[in-house]
């Protein structure tokens, strides 16, 4: 009988030993988060990812013929490509153009989950009336979701300057997608909700939560962010892990989900001022063509994106792992935020990555 119990034992403890390993084997890699107020970031390199290394030279060489400044390649929070050319290097700064709209829809989020706003609230309730030169039963239809989602129903063509006089109504609100620098006014609701500064809002709530570096530099109608590549690749990887930064959420991930997703029935390529990819149609600024197809189709079909004019780029792919960064001068001819050579880069990346 002792023998039998004894036998038992073994298996027991056998089995249950094999299925710890199995569970440990299966056990996802952690993302790796860089630590925060430090220079210090783990690399992997591209031979121990099994990537074809022989193309990675072609790669550089067409960064560097378009006029690319910084370009990083993160795998699952690790740096595998850090390159600078053009006489730019990790320290210099860079404007994020239009691709730092994404930083004003991670605010909205925080602020949203802080209870200072509600994304359905008008934006009226939380900057006053008057705020655009229409009707005010017309203004009021405007939410702050309408700007998240460029559906504000104002006309796009008189330039951008967001002046009341500028702010003229063309439909109702929801009705119309059209790229607009109307999304702005997000910053006001959040300065005059959270009774502070757009830019300490985002000091306190975002920037240093994750080591990021940068100022806000204002410059005509634009609000523009200024950072090395390294910060606009922190913000990446935040994005690539929905909101969170190590154990720590920074804006909710629900919010976050749903701001890379389609966020409305026109333009489905369009979330909360994140770009969409593997849709069946997109609209592009300064244009009411509906193109059928993905906005990028050398790109994973599930990719999103903060696109800035002139080609600045954060391209999030997590089922990849895979955040990649581009800043600089404008690859080919001026643009607000897709262009031709969003495809070619991506060209350059796959056959490095297959």
């Amino acid at each position: 009988m002792k023998y039998i119990v004894l036998l038992l034992l073994i298996i027991i403890t056998s089995c249950t030993s094999e299925s710890n390993i199995i569970e440990i084997e299966n056990t996802p890699e952690n993302i790796y988060f860089p630590p925060i107020n430090s220079d210090i970031w783990e690399t992997i390199s591209a031979e121990e990812l099994n990537w074809n290394t022989t193309n990675i030279n072609q790669l550089y060489n067409y960064l560097e013929t378009t006029n690319t400044k910084g370009f990083i390649t993160l795998y699952n929070g690790k740096i595998v490509i850090e390159k600078y050319f053009n006489n730019h290097s990790a320290s210099k700064a860079w404007y994020w153009a239009s691709a730092g709209k994404t930083i004003t829809s991670t605010l909205v989020g925080i602020a949203e989950e802080q209870n200072y706003i509600n994304i359905n609230d008008k934006v009226s309730k939380h900057i006053g009336t008057g705020w655009t030169k229409t009707l005010l039963e017309k203004e009021n239809l405007i939410t702050c979701k309408h700007l998240l989602t460029m559906t504000s129903g104002l006309d796009d063509s008189l330039g951008d300057s967001v002046e009341p006089t500028n702010l003229i109504y063309k439909t109702d609100a929801g009705s119309r997608w059209a790229y607009h620098n109307v999304y702005k006014k997000l910053q006001d609701v959040i300065a005059s909700a959270t009774n502070t500064t757009f830019e300490n809002y985002f000091n306190n709530q975002l920037k240093n939560k994750i080591g990021m570096t940068g100022t806000w530099v204002s410059t005509g109608n634009f609000n523009l962010y200024l950072s090395n590549t390294r910060s606009m690749a922190r913000f990446g990887l935040l994005a690539m892990n929905n909101g969170v930064w190590d154990s720590n959420e920074i804006v909710n991930t629900t919010y976050f989900n749903n701001s890379t997703n389609t966020s409305q029935t026109i333009n489905k390529a369009y979330g909360y001022l994140w770009w969409l990819n593997g849709k069946e149609s997109f609209y592009l600024p300064q244009s009411q063509q509906v193109y059928s197809g993905k906005l990028i189709p050398n790109a994973p079909d599930e990719m999103y994106a903060a696109l800035g004019k002139n080609d600045q780029k954060i391209y999030v792919v997590p089922s990849k792992k895979l955040v990649i960064i581009r800043m600089g001068e404008n690859a080919n001819s001026s643009n607000l935020a897709l262009s031709s050579f969003d495809n070619e880069l991506w060209k350059k990346i796959n056959d490095i990555l297959n």
